[in-house]
């Protein structure tokens, strides 16, 4: 029996070839639409045009090729039901055993920002429609959506003697679903923008499974990962698989390091929170003095780096343990000696720090009372907002510091307190629920250190009780969103206390 393939695409890339093969080797009788046709045609591929089957000439500049009943009827009919068989026969439906269908460039016109009309008319209906069919009826029919696919399909036919097999069908149907989830989605934002709706009404996820972990956050925990067109590029050099809580602490640590892209900055997470972190006039000097923040938490802990990882300081990560490290490129030595480590993961991130943010769109978090849908924490300081309101004014080189550890408190859990000092956090007191629970924790890891340092809320104060903290560790400044009824109350007395304090208007709460 004849096989058919109807065969209607925009990108012809490695499509004669394909074609051919498939008169020439497997015996198809292949059907194709306008441009398509023609390009066959050229080439000396015996074809038939769609016009054949449906007895109408492609309609309005060439929208209207596919959609015709006969053509659908050859697609989805189900030769196992008697009554469809039946209407099959009577209506002379000629069927068709493959669809070879690729969508109009609509994401190119997106990019190019496209005038209207031009965007319109990438808007594709019959490519989706006769795909969907081809998927929907995947017991029978393979849906081929792009030319990487071809390949993949003539060894599939080779192996099982000109016919597709179902497991290829069904593989081939799930990448069709995926693909006219991802072109409707992008069409909707992308109009619903230029109509000057409320896209944020619309939300929804293109992802998929790229595999399941070992376990979640404890081990009686599934976990999955998933990935979409926004997933940053890096890759795994070392050690064992990460895990759910590697892949929490890594986005965290590079979270850090993106805030400071352009200099030698090191830091350290542990349990998807910082516990050390540091500038340095190069990257070894800048993981010493984030490791002498808390020596103790960064035992196991996720080590970042915004510049390469050379041989010195492999040597000194190698010889404590740690989890994971992640930077943007290693030396060969420093390779050599962080794998003698086969458990040690070491990450090379491929994305530039500098970008990484471009990547931080959204957060979703799926409670039982609904899905929280929020914009990433982009809040950079502002020159407009940004006001020393004490009598004491800071010095440059305090404000510098203020600005490294307000970054820093960005990242931290609420409520969070970092104290700091020649770019360097001595003391983090993270995730309580008061805020002077978190001034006294930062104060007890600084120790001697937080003498004429300066300290970054991401809170407010509420109240004055924070500045008596502050007294007890003689801080020097304080950076902190202002906003609260107390602020007068709060300002008078860090003048009292001759302590600096400049305001934001930003709140950066992390929960």
């Amino acid at each position: 029996m004849t096989k058919r393939a109807l065969i209607s695409t925009y990108n012809k890339d490695k499509l004669v070839e394909f074609a051919q093969e498939l008169v020439e080797k497997y015996n198809y009788e292949i059907v194709a639409t306008g441009s398509t046709f023609d390009l066959l045609k050229e080439n000396h591929i015996k074809a038939f045009e769609i016009s054949t089957i449906t007895g109408k000439r492609q309609l309005i500049n060439g929208k209207v090729k596919t959609l015709y009943p006969d053509i659908f009827a050859g697609i989805l009919a189900d030769i196992s039901n008697e009554q469809e068989k039946a209407d099959i026969e009577k209506e002379n439906i000629k069927l068709f055993d493959m669809v070879v269908v690729n969508f109009y460039p609509f994401e190119e016109a997106v990019n190019k920002n496209a005038e209207e009309a031009e965007l319109i008319n990438t808007i594709d209906i019959g490519g989706p429609s006769v795909l969907r069919a081809a998927a929907k009826n995947n017991k029978r029919v393979l849906a081929v959506s792009s030319p990487e696919q071809y390949k993949e399909v003539l060894a599939d036919l080779k192996e099982h003697n000109g016919e597709s097999s179902l497991q290829l069908r069904r593989e081939f149907a799930l990448k069709v679903f995926e693909k006219t989830i991802d072109f409707d989605t992008k069409i909707l934002h992308e109009i619903s923008n230029r109509y000057e709706e409320d896209s944020e009404n619309y939300f929804s996820l293109n992802i998929k499974k790229t595999k399941d972990l070992r376990y979640g956050e404890n081990p009686h925990q599934q976990a999955s990962i998933f990935h979409n067109a926004g997933t940053i590029n890096y890759e795994v050099l070392n050690g064992k698989e990460l895990s759910y809580n590697n892949i929490l602490d890594c986005s965290a640590c590079t979270g850090i390091l993106s805030e400071f892209f352009d200099v030698c900055a090191c830091t350290i997470i542990k349990h998807n929170t910082p516990c050390g972190a540091a500038l340095g006039k190069d990257i070894e000097e800048a993981w010493a003095k984030a490791l002498d923040c808390d020596p103790l938490s960064a035992f196991g802990g996720i080590v970042g780096f915004t510049q390469v990882v050379n041989e010195s300081l492999a040597k000194q990560l190698a010889a404590m343990f740690l989890e994971v490290i992640i930077a943007p490129d290693y030396t060969p030595k420093a390779l050599e000696i962080l794998k003698q480590k086969k458990n040690l993961r070491v990450i090379k991130l491929n994305t530039a720090l500098e970008e990484y943010k471009n990547y931080l769109n959204q957060e979703i978090r799926i409670t039982p009372f609904g899905i929280l849908v929020q914009t990433s924490d982009k809040g950079e300081l502002n020159k407009d907002t940004f006001k020393v309101v004490t009598k004491t004014k800071p010095t440059a080189e305090m404000i510098e510091d203020m600005i490294f550890a307000w970054k820093i408190a960005k990242h931290a859990k609420s409520n969070a307190i970092v104290i700091s000092k020649d770019f360097k956090a001595i003391g983090i007191g993270q995730g309580q629920t008061s805020r002077v629970d978190a001034f006294e924790i930062a104060l007890n890891k600084a120790c001697d250190g937080s003498k004429d340092a300066v300290a970054a809320s991401d809170g407010f104060f509420p109240a004055i009780d924070n500045i008596h903290v502050a007294v007890q560790g003689r801080i020097a400044a304080i950076i902190q969103p202002g906003g609260s009824i107390k602020d007068e109350e709060v300002i008078k007395t860090a003048d009292k206390y001759n302590i600096a304090m400049v305001t934001t208007g930003i709140r950066h709460f992390r929960h």
